[in-house]
This record gives C-alpha cells, sequence and structure tokens, in this order.
C-alpha cells in the first residue's frame, strides 16, 4: 500500500537524523571534556567552576530565539537542558540539596533546572539545604520561595538573614496537586489527609467540598505525605505526579488546587556571586528604622532610576521590636552602574543591607 511506503520513507528518514543527532550530541560532549581540560590546566591550586549559570541561561535563550519550529520554545529548552546536564556531568557531576523526602515539588525544581544527571540529595528541612552547601557538601542547594496564591515562604527568607550563601538561579514550577493513596484504597477508608501546610492551604475549596469531615494533617513537605501514605492504611497525601511515581500511589483526585495556576517560585543557592547574563534579577534584604516614610525611603532610589520591582516583603527582624527586613527583587545585575548608585543610596539610609546576589532570570 501506498501509505506503508509513505511511512516506511519517512521511518528511514527519522533513523537517518537520529543517527546525525547522534554523532552531533556526542561532539558536544567532546567539547565538554575539552573545556574541563583546559579549566583544569589552568585553575592551579583553585577549583574550576564548571557550572556557569550565565552561561546557561544564554544558550537556552539563543536557543529559543532560533527555534523555527515546530517544536515550542520550552520544549526545545527542555532538551538541550538534558544535553547541556549530561555534558556537565563529563566536566563536574553536580551535587544538589533539596528539601525532601524523595518526591516534593523541590526535586522536581532541582530536575527542571539542573537536568537528569544532576546528583540530588534530599534534606529535611530547609536550613539544612542551606548547611548542606554553607559546608561545601553539595555543590547547589534548591528551595522554595513563594507560591503564587500563598505568598512567600518565610523560613527562606528567615535562612538569608544569617547565610553567606548567594542565590544563583530561579526556576518557576507549575503545582497540580493530587490526592494520593495507597493502591487499591477505598475513598470511603480514608481517615487522615496529609500534606505540607502551603498544599492544603491551596486545596482548602477543594477539600471542603468533598472531605469536609476528615481531619488535615500537616506535613513537612508534600513527598514526605506521600511517603507516609504510602505506609499507613487510611492515610491520603497531596502531592504532585512526581510523589505518585515515587511512591507507587494511586491518584484518587487529579488537580485538585483550587487555582488552576497554582505556581511556586524556588531559588538556587550558590557560594559564588554569577556574572551578568543580559537579562538578570537581583534580591537583596534591607532594613530601616520603624518611622514614617521608612519604607518609602527604600523604595524611592528604584522610582528615581526607573528600576522596576519584582516582590517585596517583610519579615520581622528578630534583633529589635517592630523592625522589620525587607526582601526586595528587581530587575538588573549588581555590577549595572544604575544598580551600584541605588545600592550606595540605600546603604545611606538603611541600618542593614544585604545584597543576596544576581541571577539570571529562568529561561523556561
Amino acid at each position: 500500500m501506498a501509505t506503508d511506503e509513505q511511512l516506511a520513507a519517512i521511518r528511514e528518514k527519522i533513523d537517518a537524523i537520529d543517527k546525525e543527532l547522534l554523532v552531533l550530541v556526542n561532539a558536544r560532549a567532546q567539547c565538554a571534556q575539552e573545556v574541563a581540560k583546559i579549566k583544569l590546566a589552568t585553575a592551579g591550586e583553585t577549583v574550576p567552576l564548571f557550572y556557569r549559570p550565565e552561561r546557561e541561561a544564554q544558550v537556552l535563550r539563543a536557543i529559543q530565539e532560533l527555534n523555527p519550529g515546530p517544536l515550542p520554545d520550552d520544549y526545545v529548552a527542555t532538551i538541550f537542558r538534558e544535553i547541556m546536564s549530561s555534558c556537565l556531568a563529563l566536566e563536574q557531576p553536580l551535587t544538589v540539596a533539596y528539601l525532601g523526602p524523595q518526591g516534593t515539588y523541590t526535586q522536581a525544581a532541582a530536575s527542571k533546572h539542573f537536568g537528569q544527571s544532576a546528583i540530588p540529595e534530599a534534606r529535611s528541612s530547609i536550613p539544612s539545604v542551606f548547611r548542606q552547601v554553607e559546608d561545601r557538601h553539595c555543590n547547589f542547594g534548591v528551595v522554595p520561595v513563594e507560591n503564587s496564591t500563598e505568598g512567600m515562604v518565610g523560613q527562606t527568607l528567615d535562612c538569608f538573614l544569617e547565610s553567606p550563601l548567594q542565590i544563583v538561579g530561579e526556576v518557576e514550577l507549575p503545582i497540580v496537586h493530587h490526592l494520593l493513596v495507597k493502591q487499591g484504597t477505598d475513598k470511603a477508608t480514608i481517615t487522615r489527609i496529609c500534606g505540607h501546610p502551603q498544599a492544603l492551604a491551596q486545596c482548602r475549596e477543594w477539600l471542603d467540598i468533598h472531605y469536609p469531615e476528615v481531619p488535615r494533617e500537616s506535613a513537612a513537605s508534600n513527598g514526605e505525605a506521600a511517603r507516609l501514605a504510602a505506609g499507613t492504611q487510611g492515610v491520603a497525601a497531596i502531592a504532585g505526579d512526581l510523589a505518585a511515581d515515587t511512591y507507587g500511589l494511586e491518584k484518587l483526585a487529579k488537580s485538585i488546587q483550587d487555582i488552576a495556576s497554582n505556581t511556586t517560585r524556588f531559588l538556587i543557592l550558590g557560594r559564588e556571586s554569577v556574572p551578568a547574563s543580559g537579562w538578570d534579577k537581583t534580591s537583596i534584604l534591607v532594613s530601616n528604622r520603624n518611622r514614617p516614610g521608612a519604607l518609602l525611603s527604600l523604595l524611592k532610589p528604584f522610582e528615581d532610576r526607573g528600576v522596576s520591582l519584582t516582590r517585596i516583603d517583610s519579615r520581622p527582624s528578630k534583633t529589635e521590636k517592630w523592625t522589620y527586613v525587607f526582601f526586595v527583587e528587581f530587575e538588573g545585575h549588581l555590577d549595572d552602574a544604575v544598580i551600584e548608585n541605588i545600592m550606595t543610596e540605600l546603604a545611606e539610609h538603611s541600618i542593614m543591607l544585604k545584597p543576596l546576589g544576581s541571577y539570571p532570570r529562568a529561561p523556561i
């Protein structure tokens, strides 16, 4: 039949393209190995930097700009992220600490940012993720910082007050919650529903309608809730696809979040500052005396120079009553002349100013 002949011809063409792709991907990998040799030969006693967030962001943006289709830009960027992850592993395998256990959204964010070739290490709390990177047990860390419906993660901001770590990247991850149970569990046998406090809040209306009488119990993470559901009869967990796959759980109900556009942003923690990539954000902590117009005086330098703020939030300073520390994010890089001027002015009028780092805006 003509159709069979047409399909055979297309498949033959696909096989030829695959062979060409294989050659090109391995040629790229060989280039990565040559880069590693050069860095090691010229590093001396210092430890060379193999992972360059700004370079990776530039490559992914360029790929999306060059993409002719039909694959969407994000799909193409994801493919290249994995190629870059595999090539980087030939230079230096990266270890990445994340808020565990296995199956959390933070693990999914780490995978999205670093690719499958990075070595993930689950930690039991956000402070322990910070410590893993500070103590050089891991190259990088991933922590949640804000959710589009529930706001900022206070513990992450509090850790930055004491930590010397830099923010070196960001990840945005759509959050899709499911009600997960052990295989074969009847909904009538559910005696409690577990989840991270933010996950429970993000599904509050759905739970009120479908399980109004079932107690809800907070867990340290959604992965922990899934692990508990996998080992305890009558426990349901609110968690995502990764948790369902990791613990072999059944989806009793899918996409139960109250707001469809629910998204969480995660920050990448590192020890080194990141050069400008051409499209960057900067985060700082800044504090002023509690007096009329204090917040306005902190924001005015940005307005005067036309710099857009992307986030502002406050936390108690914990050192002086009724004094607050503001977490401020804005467009630009600390090395930009206009940003340097703003930092100088803020330092003159604040009681505390701590730059947390400049980093590429999430490319995908």
